[in-house]
């Protein structure tokens, strides 16, 4: 562009130039820290799921095995209500682990290439970040929820029809006007910013997990050749062993 068009634009149209080239770069950010973020809960609930399944039903077992252990010893001493209430805390951990087990989803599939893609090109359409207004605001929100649950489960299918309603519907024209487009790119960047902190505060959460530690110590053990929930589950095994063996000799003993 020549100096002289330049000059002959006002302050506020080059503001506005200027204001565009940083928020397309917040944009950017975002839609990535966004995917990254999808991507790693989406991580986090498959090795959970897995997790649960390997090992978290041999705990359910080990649970079990032990509530009946206290029940045994509780009918045992029917005047000690120690023994009582340590084989009704035990019962209903047992419980609550049955019913975790029962609760498993099937496992889901990572997320392909081309789902990330599609992923970011919504993100960018419709995220609640980049609203004008209130009401506007909450309609991206209850959109990009769908677009998250459609990511983790790899429904390319619904990511497209996201994507497909949001373009051809009239929320997709932006207003006219150098001012009033400066202002909502100001806006804009304003609230992108305060969505990347949020953004790093759940990040962080996540980071801070039992989970995301034991996920972290898997790919670290996978890359030597080794596997730390399969580890897990043979020493849980060995437990399984012994309470099994404690049970039978207080049954033996009724």
């Amino acid at each position: 562009m020549s100096t002289d068009l330049v000059q002959n634009r006002t302050p506020e149209e080059q503001e506005l130039e200027r204001k565009n080239v940083e928020l397309a770069s917040f944009e950017a950010d975002l839609i990535q820290r966004e995917l990254d973020l999808a991507t790693l809960r989406a991580d986090l609930a498959e090795f959970e799921a897995r997790y649960l399944r390997q090992v978290g039903v041999l705990y359910a077992e080990l649970d079990e095995i032990e509530a009946r252990i206290a029940e045994a010893q509780a009918s045992r001493m029917p005047s000690d209500p120690g023994a009582r209430e340590q084989a009704v805390r035990a019962r209903a951990q047992a419980d609550e682990s049955s019913l975790t087990m029962r609760a498993i989803a099937e496992p889901k599939s990572k997320p392909t290439e081309s789902l990330k893609r599609l992923f970011r090109e919504v993100a960018k359409c419709i995220h609640p970040d980049l609203a004008t207004n209130d009401a506007d605001r909450t309609h991206r929100q209850i959109l990009m929820a769908e677009a998250n649950r459609a990511y983790e489960e790899g429904d390319e299918a619904k990511l497209w029809a996201i994507l497909y309603d949001w373009k051809t519907s009239p929320d997709s024209i932006a207003g006219e006007g150098v001012g009033p487009e400066l202002i909502r790119v100001i806006r804009k960047i304003s609230q992108i910013r305060r969505r990347l902190a949020e953004i790093e505060t759940e990040r962080q959460q996540l980071c801070s997990s039992d989970i995301y530690q034991l996920w972290v110590k898997q790919k670290e053990a996978e890359e030597h050749g080794q596997d730390v929930l399969t580890e897990i589950a043979v020493g849980v095994e060995m437990e399984i062993d012994a309470v099994r063996k404690r049970l039978a000799a207080i049954v033996d003993r009724i």
